[in-house]
């Protein structure tokens, strides 16, 4: 069937083999949404049994919005726990939503390799949002990669509806050939709006079950070796369809030029060059290179427009299909309508710099404010983490010496201790927030237990109650889930602690006693005992958006 899609005011046919589009009712009202809600709503429209993730800037409104739409929502400690749930979900033939940002990919890749062998009965959708220019992460990994390297089918849309229709288009995938599907998305897909138009009816389900396959579900090496061969023969398969009825858009145009392109770039290749034949992919990855090859033979020149790691190009190069690619200047950052221009015009000069923002900062009234000056104040080499609380590194504290990734702060800590001077060894503080502690900071602990410094460690929990940097979610440690309702339990570090043999397990309010807080950290500096100390604060942010719900719960009452 066909779908008619307008860009530039023209009429572009959208070639779609999937059947349920046609229960889209034309004279629904369409909604505004933005990538993330729409691919919400196309859970719940796709009968998806139940979304679960961990949240990180730009995926983290998925599955809230998700949850308001009324699924069945929750987040996990991390994102491999996620997957690790996803898959068990899957495998019980329900139809399931795992979101993750990009850097969450690599917390999650055990599992998601694994899960290309052993396949799933239930639809698998792995929605990893990327953020190319790093407005809120520490690279710019380019997922693309991992579903070659893992052997996952991915789809990659340009728009609001696209999110949507992808998301739809997974779960028949992913129920057809039994394998999980990655969506691949970034920040701008994320979190800008279009018009959706979904579907009149939702899809039906099938009943949650599980049937019995110790040789494709155990991955013992006699297992995994026939299973990596039948993950070879669905990838080929897929490929063929992909090659036939997979999601195209093609533009006519003028023949001197050709774009071949996918996700948001498309939607700036349109605009740079609105005379150029574009031949947008919405299946990058098995790549579909006898339709790619057929397009860029019609066309005197063909310019590969992709945002990130010149991966397609380089792939169609190495097939022997006649395209170029961008100069390495447009690896970095974000495509833009003038920098496909320049790319299309091989413009060597600079670009304009972009007008310097406001720079980040802790609140005012951040508590973890009295820990970074006491911080400073004794001179700590700190190894930091993820979190609002990175943000210690900037003035007028500067009190963050090192971060690299969610958890890292224990065991590079740790790594300091054992091999500087004892005296500049006895400096090194580890400081971590509670969501990112329960994350992956758990098994840093037991390696300080396990391998202890000769001068000890002293790790700082800045406990806010909350995930804040990526607006306020819930965690193991806050005893509250997703939609807010309170666990049957709550995590304690410092029982945990305890538990693993830490000798000194401190807790204190750094607010209501600045000074308690600084005399317990330099009495830790001293000791050379393993020590930790929670520094426990709810986020103001927090507290006020707490006093709000509930005042309004209170004037609705009354």
């Amino acid at each position: 069937m066909v779908l008619m899609r307008v860009i530039r005011d023209q009429p572009i046919p959208f070639v779609n083999s999937i059947s349920v589009y046609e229960k889209r009712s034309h004279t629904m009202e369409q909604m505004l949404l933005t990538g993330n809600e729409a691919i919400a709503l196309a859970a719940r429209d796709g009968g998806v049994r139940l979304g679960t993730g961990y949240p990180g800037t730009p995926s983290t409104e998925i599955l809230e919005n998700f949850d308001r739409f009324g699924g069945q929502a929750q987040w996990a400690p991390n994102e491999k726990v996620a997957l690790e749930v996803g898959l068990g979900s899957a495998y019980g033939n329900a139809r399931t939503l795992v979101t993750m940002k990009h850097v969450g990919l690599n917390v999650a890749a055990d599992p998601f390799f694994s899960a290309a062998y052993t396949g799933v009965i239930g639809a698998l959708v792995i929605a990893v949002a990327d953020d190319p220019g790093m407005h809120s992460s520490q690279n710019e990994q380019d997922s693309r990669r991992y579903a070659e390297a893992a052997g996952v089918p991915m789809l990659e849309p340009s728009d609001s509806q696209e999110a949507y229709d992808y998301t739809l288009k997974a779960i028949e995938i992913s129920e057809r050939w039994n394998t999980p599907v990655m969506i691949r998305l970034t920040t701008r897909i994320c979190h800008s709006k279009s018009l959706v138009t979904p579907l009149r009816d939702p899809l039906n389900t099938r009943p949650a079950a599980f049937q019995r396959d110790i040789p494709g579900l155990v991955m013992i090496p006699a297992y995994a070796r026939i299973a990596h061969q039948r993950l070879r023969e669905r990838l080929n398969e897929i490929a063929a369809w992909n090659e036939k009825e997979g999601p195209f858009v093609e533009v006519e145009g003028d023949a001197d030029t050709g774009i071949v392109t996918s996700g948001v770039s498309f939607m700036h290749a349109c605009e740079a060059a609105p005379k150029a034949r574009v031949l947008k992919v919405g299946m990058t990855y098995p790549i579909p290179f006898r339709r790619i090859r057929k397009f860029a033979d019609g066309v005197k020149r063909c310019v590969v427009v992709e945002e990130g790691d010149p991966w397609l190009v380089t792939a169609l190069k190495a097939e022997g299909v006649p395209v170029t690619g961008k100069q390495e200047r447009y690896r970095f950052g974000e495509l833009t309508v003038d920098r496909v221009r320049r790319i299309l015009n091989n413009d060597t000069s600079p670009e304009p710099k972009p007008e310097p923002g406001r720079p980040p900062r802790l609140c005012p009234d951040c508590p973890h404010r009295v820990a970074f000056a006491a911080l400073s104040k004794a001179n700590c080499i700190v190894t930091g983490d993820i979190g609002c609380y990175t943000l210690g590194v900037l003035p007028p504290f500067e009190a963050m010496d090192t971060c690299a990734c969610m958890g890292a702060s224990i065991g590079v800590g740790l790594g300091l201790r054992h091999v500087l001077p004892r005296e500049e060894a006895r400096r090194v503080v580890s400081v971590i927030g509670d969501s990112t502690f329960v994350h992956s900071g758990i098994t840093g602990l037991a390696e300080m237990a396990y391998n202890p410094p000769p001068t000890g460690h002293v790790v700082l929990i800045l406990d806010n109650d909350i995930t804040a940097m990526t607006g306020m979610q819930e965690h193991p440690g806050t005893g509250r889930r997703l939609d807010r309702e309170e666990t049957p339990s709550k995590l304690n570090y410092e029982a945990l602690a305890l538990s693993l043999g830490i000798q000194d397990v401190h807790v204190c309010d750094p607010v209501d006693d600045p000074e308690d807080f600084e005399r317990m950290l330099n009495d830790a500096l001293a000791n050379e005992r393993l020590t930790l100390i929670v520094a426990r604060k709810p986020c103001p942010l927090l507290t006020r958006k707490t006093a709000a719900s509930e005042a309004s719960c209170e004037a609705a009452k009354s």
